[in-house]
């Protein structure tokens, strides 16, 4: 089993140790592909953001009034917004994460190196300014939904369906080995990779419509009963 997240490495950590995964031939896949790790929290690979996108970010967040900040690959967050929107409270509690206000010029750019950019904050917001994003960054980065607050800028060739895939080429895997059970957009690409794809009950209309099947929710024991149907 292999976590595969846009959570950073803190925000995964006490789902490893509720499942046991541990140790050096165990792996984890976190901010939606950046980084692969073992549990060990030896890296395997990492694509990560130019430092300059950070100034391009806080310009447009500046220009059409969005919250940004930015992950880096030691899973801090970063913002210039002194006005921290609360969305940007929320995401470093639940991942566990520290929260700096810094502009670029006062980052130390030999010691910071970005994991992905977040523009975050109301759905209807994100609505509006998604296409401008992709229209601004999408020809240089990876840019997806990652669910209705957080709209995410990557390395270009970053997503999960590519990390996935890396991974299997580690193991000698191929993909008819692989199952890949998500709920979001940024498992679209994590889909189309695996063999059989599988979206939860309460997952997003666009991932429900890739996805070979649909079980139940989260709250519903949706995981379980993938595993009774397909592993068991």
């Amino acid at each position: 089993m292999v976590l595969c997240s846009g959570r950073p490495i803190n925000g995964l950590k006490h789902y490893m140790e509720e499942l046991s995964i541990r140790g050096s031939a165990q792996y984890v896949v976190t901010l939606n592909g950046a980084i692969i790790r073992n549990t060990d929290d030896d890296i395997i690979s990492q694509n990560l953001v130019a430092n300059s996108f950070y100034r391009k970010m806080i310009a447009f967040g500046i220009e059409h009034n969005v919250p940004f900040n930015i992950v880096d690959s030691n899973s801090r967050i970063i913002t210039a917004d002194h006005n921290v929107d609360p969305m940007v409270y929320q995401q470093a509690y639940e991942n566990q994460d520290p929260l700096y206000i810094r502009t670029p010029d006062q980052l130390d750019e030999n010691k910071i190196r970005i994991a992905k950019g977040c523009f975050v904050g109301d759905p209807n917001l994100l609505d509006q300014v998604e296409p401008l994003v992709r229209k601004e960054f999408g020809k240089e980065l990876y840019v997806v939904r990652a669910e209705a607050h957080f709209l995410e800028l990557l390395h270009f060739d970053v997503n999960k369906g590519a990390a996935l895939k890396q991974l299997c080429d580690k193991l000698n895997l191929s993909a008819d080995e692989v199952m890949a059970i998500g709920d979001e957009r940024n498992d679209i690409t994590m889909f189309d990779f695996a063999s059989t794809s599988v979206c939860m009950g309460n997952g997003g209309k666009e991932a429900k419509e890739k996805a070979d099947f649909v079980t139940a929710s989260n709250d519903e024991d949706g995981i379980s009963k993938v595993f009774d149907k397909f592993v068991f």
